[in-house]
């Protein structure tokens, strides 16, 4: 697995910026008046770089450091790359030909021999790239899949969430009862999935296990979420069956934590609803506050941040937070780490559109008949 993100591309590196309670948001400026100028970009592709070509790089080596890290040839027939976005650097394109043709040209780049399959579903792209890993996996429609998503920074973006009223004039403070918004960044995350046979067969050491997917949509609006929580529910649920496991399995959540009073009031409710039987409450964390919103590849950088969670049994401070709602029942960690207790983790990403996706991940020692290899 692999990712780049604000705050560097050594997952362990940036894993130790995430439990300091460092953020890489800082001031970005802009040509156009926007509620807010902070935003979080990458450290390493420059800002002056067409949209295009930033998108191209970001994915590209991002995708090379995942194999890289699973010990896989790019050329390996067996790979099917899996390559979710958001709007990637379309908005800022005077004519739009095509919506895969980003994903197509960067994994050819790397070297893959099979052209990507490409998921858009807002900001749920990068999870429903690996939910749909699993899937072709389970079906046996392919052998190995790098799946996760990449968006890139662009005024297009910046522009649309500030007259959308989304962006928040201050910090993006997800769960805290002065949340008034989120504010963007730009990434990209990759995970190589394969059944635990084919990890075993060739010697690999997987970082952890990808029990269980599923999603629902809402099915309300273009840009807010069913108020009710409902089909948060629903996703949670499903993804929890498909797992074989109950509530109760499970000791960290990565939430959205988007930062947005609605969405944030959303998951605290649906939550608080899933767990609420649980002997024991799940640790509850969130990581826009550090890597600003990513978009698409928010859910493939937050399944990271879930294995990271089980490997180290520790979750990360949600940034600014300070007082939290009292509709999330759940404990949060504000400041400091929380321990997190041996069990299961979900990753659950809410996206424009009514997309609600839910990962189930377990560490490496969780493997048996099934499973998939991460």
């Amino acid at each position: 697995m692999a990712w780049s993100t604000a705050l560097g591309s050594s997952v362990d590196g940036v894993w130790e910026s995430l439990l300091a309670d460092v953020s890489g948001i800082s001031d970005v400026p802009s040509p156009f008046p926007l509620r807010s100028t902070r935003a979080a970009l990458l450290p390493d592709i420059p800002m002056d770089l067409p949209a295009g070509r930033r998108q191209h790089e970001l994915t590209r080596a991002t995708l090379l450091r995942a194999l890289d890290d699973a010990a896989i040839d790019p050329d390996d027939p067996r790979i099917l790359p899996v390559l979710g976005t958001s709007y990637g650097p379309h908005l800022e394109l005077s004519a739009v030909t095509s919506l895969s043709r980003w994903s197509t040209d960067a994994a050819l780049d790397a070297g893959c021999a099979k052209e990507p399959v490409t998921v858009t579903t807002a900001c749920s792209a990068g999870s429903d790239a690996i939910l749909a890993g699993l899937a072709l996996l389970r079906a046996g429609a392919a052998e190995i899949c790098v799946c996760g998503g990449a968006d890139v920074l662009t005024p297009g973006k910046r522009l649309g969430h500030s007259r959308l009223g989304t962006m928040s004039r201050h910090d993006l403070r997800a769960f805290d009862t002065g949340h008034d918004g989120t504010l963007l960044g730009e990434g990209a995350a990759f995970l190589v999935l394969e059944t635990e046979e084919g990890a075993r067969d060739r010697g690999a050491r997987p970082h952890g296990v990808l029990a269980g997917a599923a999603s629902s949509n809402d099915a309300a609006s273009a840009v807010a979420p069913d108020p009710t929580g409902k089909n948060v529910v629903l996703a949670v649920r499903r993804a929890l069956y498909t797992a074989g496991l109950d509530p109760g399995d499970i000791a960290v959540v990565n939430a959205h934590g988007s930062g947005t009073p609605v969405n944030d009031e959303v998951e605290a409710r649906a939550y608080a609803r899933v767990f609420a039987r649980a002997p024991r409450p799940p640790v509850v964390f969130a990581t826009k506050g550090a890597f600003g919103h990513t978009l698409g590849a928010t859910g493939a950088i937050e399944a990271i941040a879930v294995l990271q969670a089980l490997d180290t049994r520790a979750a990360p401070p949600v940034h600014a937070l300070r007082d939290p709602l009292a509709q999330l029942t759940l404990p949060i960690p504000a400041a400091h780490p929380l321990k997190v207790e041996p069990g299961a983790g979900i990753s659950v990403t809410l996206g424009f559109g009514g997309f609600n996706t839910c990962l189930v991940l377990q560490g490496p020692g969780s493997t048996g008949p099934g499973s998939t290899a991460v």
